[in-house]
């Protein structure tokens, strides 16, 4: 088949091209090189893109602009639409910029497919575990709830777990299943949530199938360690490899799950090749919720390096306490399984963590634009 990634050159997009490679497909990447995620030279020295660029017909261009996509477009069959803007944090003060990229470029895309002539007859579309806020939970009182996002005025007193109306006893964490309650605490949620929408709501009413996946944490050897926005693995080790202080957020228990890259890319080669999944969404991860003590310890371990760690109660509003995915529907549907385990996987990343360049480290920058806008505590 012919193959349309937006975002192709990211971290996804990469390694899904060159397995889709692999399998006989013919890959088409549209990508604007970001420097937040391929450095100042990325035509140079961005690993994501030169492993890739003579592989695929690469197209430098935006989402954002109609010619771009329409080129892009040309004699596609499958669309895989990753490109996004994808830091939580930073979504929270970079509103219209999000917008513009995560809405309206899918609002593009979905508007030049309704009408002008083309080929295409799948769109898959990364959606995001980011769309279920806070979670679900399981209330002795209350049984199933949906806690809104977590306020400033409890965190300030170190209160981190989330809160429900009518409910006394603790709230136990479960996992989301495709059909619990969207509702995101963030703008990049929001945005994710928008894009999932759009696609899933017109891309049937012009005979095109739509796909959604809700991918969870994905991380690996590959992702981009420069960018202080997204991942805590790559924040984690360049702090490491620079002998800096780690600040733990919160209390370190704040849990993610964390799926392997390798996971990921099989996940979304079923929704291209399998019929089952078309017009139907589905979680991606791997079904264990991993706290952040626990990632720490396992990069420290692997690096065999100590440095000073502070848990500081530190916060960012729009951040979630906790969220892990079910995985009955991908399992059922489409035959999907992990296969990497965390332990296993951050021994891969770190692995390879240790064969790249130390990168400067740009986190404190991140940090301090968040408590100018008073959204980091």
């Amino acid at each position: 088949m012919n193959i349309l990634i937006t975002g192709g050159s990211g971290f996804i997009g990469s390694n899904l091209s060159l397995k889709l490679i692999e399998k006989g497909h013919i890959i088409t990447v549209l990508d604007n090189l970001s420097k937040q995620i391929h450095g100042d030279t990325p035509l140079i020295t961005s690993p994501l893109y030169l492993s890739i660029k003579d592989k695929v017909n690469f197209i430098e261009g935006t989402v954002t602009s109609a010619t771009d996509l329409k080129t892009a477009i040309k004699d596609q069959d499958v669309i895989v639409h990753l490109a996004a803007e994808t830091g939580t944090g930073q979504s929270m003060y970079q509103i219209e910029h999000y917008s513009n990229v995560n809405i309206g470029g899918t609002a593009l895309l979905l508007d030049i497919l309704t009408n002008t002539k083309h080929k295409v007859r799948k769109v898959i579309i990364a959606s995001s575990r980011s769309i279920y806020g806070e979670g679900k939970y399981l209330s002795e009182e209350l049984g199933f709830v949906y806690p809104k996002h977590r306020t400033d005025a409890y965190m300030e007193k170190g209160d981190f777990e989330v809160k429900y109306p009518g409910c006394v006893k603790p709230l136990k964490l479960v996992a989301t299943d495709e059909e619990s309650k969207i509702h995101p605490s963030s703008v990049y949620g929001i945005t994710k949530q928008n894009q999932e929408q759009m696609i899933m709501t017109v891309c049937p009413t012009i005979n095109i199938a739509p796909v959604a996946f809700r991918y969870q944490n994905v991380y690996g050897p590959g992702q981009s360690l420069s960018n202080p926005y997204t991942g805590i693995l790559s924040i984690f080790s360049t702090l490491i490899k620079n002998g800096k202080e780690i600040n733990i957020f919160e209390d370190g228990k704040e849990s993610r799950d964390f799926v392997f890259i390798d996971d990921v890319v099989n996940a979304t080669i079923l929704g291209i090749e399998k019929d089952e999944a078309n017009n139907e969404i589905f979680n991606v991860g791997t079904g264990v919720p991993t706290d952040v003590n626990t990632v720490l310890q396992e990069l420290l371990e692997n690096y065999q390096m100590e440095v000073p760690v502070k848990i500081s109660g530190n916060y960012r509003l729009g951040d979630i306490r906790h969220n892990f995915a079910d995985l009955n529907k991908i399992k059922q549907k489409l035959g999907f399984t992990p296969k990497v385990s965390f332990k296993e996987g951050i021994k891969k990343f770190a692995a390879w963590v240790n064969t790249q360049t130390i990168q400067a480290d740009k986190y404190n920058q991140s940090i301090d634009e968040m408590k100018q806008k008073g959204l980091f505590k």
